[in-house]
């Protein structure tokens, strides 16, 4: 079975990469970051619904077209 190495991460290990992080961007660019971060993923959920709701309307149009 594949398993996925971001899987095995606890702990002790985010805290070294964490620690990165705050050094790289510092302290007052943290909840900038973590904002943006959340709204692409708003912004990426919302798009998956729309094409959720998107493909009947396709596929009974390429019913009406094949008929």
């Amino acid at each position: 079975m594949l398993t996925l190495p971001l899987a095995a991460l606890g702990l002790p290990e985010l805290w070294p990469i964490l620690a990165l992080v705050l050094l790289l961007f510092g302290g007052r660019k943290l909840p900038q970051l973590a904002r943006s971060m959340g709204s692409s993923i708003t912004q990426f959920k919302k798009g998956l619904k729309e094409e959720v709701v998107d493909e009947p309307k396709e596929i009974e149009e390429s019913k009406d077209e094949a008929e």
